[in-house]
């Protein structure tokens, strides 16, 4: 990934990757109604996959590089990447990311939230709202002259401030027409350091924050990442891009 060139989007391409946006933001939307005890994983995910056809769109993650379903769904000690299945059954106190990413007019709109299952504990309430102010965070530091290094370094600097910690095996990635491209955006780092941000990048930030240790393990299946001490993992992520004067969100429904 290290070598590839970090394109520059024109406002044409930008106003591409808002329509994926919105419609990313709005199928999250939909299958939120859908997220109770005693729903499968499988069934959440052929409802994204029926919604995003109904919508002209595609689903990005279904076969890429073998993935076989349309969402990732990562539950509890799930990190990321997630896959489905009839088997997994939501109970109540879980908590569940779902992560979307439906091409529209050959463009990706990538986005993920963590939900709860009914009513969760204090810890994971906590862990799940410490994450998502991670993501404010992250995208509050985004406009031209900053630094990749400035994002991760917000984010690190709140989750460990709130007794969490960072996943380093993740990072967020520039997308467009291409799923995952240059640049790498690192959850954790030190303000002043990596590329510096210029109007045109558009990429995703989408911390993946530890209840316990940041280190995971990855399952036999070779997508899903677990936590190594099994504990919980939350995620949020939004597409952004860098304008002229700040940053803009492109996964807002």
């Amino acid at each position: 990934m290290k070598t590839e060139t970090i394109v520059l989007l024109s406002s044409r391409e930008i106003e591409k990757m808002r329509k994926a946006g919105r419609l990313a933001a709005k199928l999250l939307q939909h299958l939120e109604s859908m997220i109770k005890p005693g729903i499968s994983t499988l069934e959440i995910d052929e409802e994204a996959e029926r919604w995003t056809q109904a919508h002209g769109a595609k689903s990005a993650p279904l076969g890429y590089k073998g993935y076989p379903r349309s969402i990732c769904t990562s539950v509890n000690e799930v990190v990321c990447h997630g896959i489905p299945s009839a088997k997994q059954i939501l109970k109540e106190g879980d908590i569940i990311n779902i992560d979307v990413t439906p091409i529209v007019d050959g463009y990706h709109g990538d986005t993920s939230k963590t939900f709860f299952v009914g009513t969760p504990s204090p810890t994971a309430k906590k862990l799940v709202e410490v994450t998502e102010e991670c993501l404010r965070r992250g995208i509050a530091e985004v406009k031209p002259g900053a630094r990749i290094g400035d994002i991760g370094a917000a984010i690190q600097e709140y989750a460990e401030s709130q007794g969490f910690s960072v996943v380093r095996n993740f990072v967020g990635h520039g997308i467009h027409r291409v799923f995952h491209t240059a640049p790498e955006i690192p959850h954790y780092g030190r303000r002043g350091t990596g590329k510096k941000l210029r109007p045109g990048m558009v990429f995703t930030i989408e911390p993946m924050i530890n209840e316990g240790t940041w280190e995971v393990e990855m399952l036999d299946d070779g997508w899903t990442a677990v936590t190594r001490d099994r504990k919980l993992s939350a995620q949020f992520e939004h597409t952004v891009a860098v304008t002229e004067d700040g940053v803009e969100i492109l996964t807002l429904p």
